[in-house]
């Protein structure tokens, strides 16, 4: 089984992971059922909180895990992405190993700090908010929902359907028919997304 880890930090974004937590957990769409896991993984094993008042504790801390025991690290936004150092090295350390890496909303601002955005074509959730880092990727900025690029995937805030697309489709989770699937129902809004779904099982 592989394990998808799931950073978890204080004011984490409840919205932006339960697309892919809830795909990654659901056997009946997987390619291979049971092949994927998600695994939180915090910079303690202390309870953070979320945006949304949700308290959750880490099932692992970062010193617990390394690249090669995981098949992808997932950095949701939060409102702390401009200390969190702990997850901007951990992102570096990833992607040093050609261990995938996605990051959206406010984790793009970590990936941009960690440099992993300078040579990589990436979005977030406006140029702008990529600029104060520092970074010297913005000619490979793209508007867009999400962007992968060399392993590294990134998304605004408002396309968590996309962003789970492009983690679904970078570690083959999902057969493409089912993915097609999954996102016209999920992304398009299609009822009939529902019914290819069911065709697939």
């Amino acid at each position: 089984m592989k394990t998808i880890h799931l950073g978890i930090y204080p004011a984490l974004a409840d919205w932006e992971f339960g697309y892919v937590a809830a795909g990654v957990n659901n056997p009946d769409y997987q390619r291979d059922p049971g092949s994927f896991r998600i695994v939180t993984v915090g910079a303690s094993t202390e309870p953070i909180r979320t945006i949304g008042g949700v308290t959750m504790v880490p099932d692992i801390t970062l010193d617990d895990v390394a690249p090669d025991d995981s098949a992808m690290l997932v950095l949701p936004g939060a409102q702390s992405w401009d200390a969190n150092d702990e997850f901007v090295d951990a992102a570096r350390h990833w992607a040093d190993a050609d261990v995938p890496v996605a990051g959206i909303c406010g984790a793009t601002v970590g990936l941009a700090r960690s440099g992993l955005l300078d040579d990589r074509r990436h979005t977030s959730n406006a140029r702008e908010q990529l600029e104060p880092t520092g970074y010297a990727g913005a000619a490979h900025y793209v508007d867009a929902p999400a962007v992968t690029d060399r392993g590294v995937i990134t998304a605004a805030a408002v396309a968590p359907v996309e962003f789970a697309r492009e983690v679904f489709a970078l570690l083959g989770v999902y057969t493409p028919a089912v993915l097609d699937a999954w996102y016209q129902l999920y992304g398009q809004q299609d009822p009939s997304g529902f019914y290819a779904l069911t065709d697939q099982q």
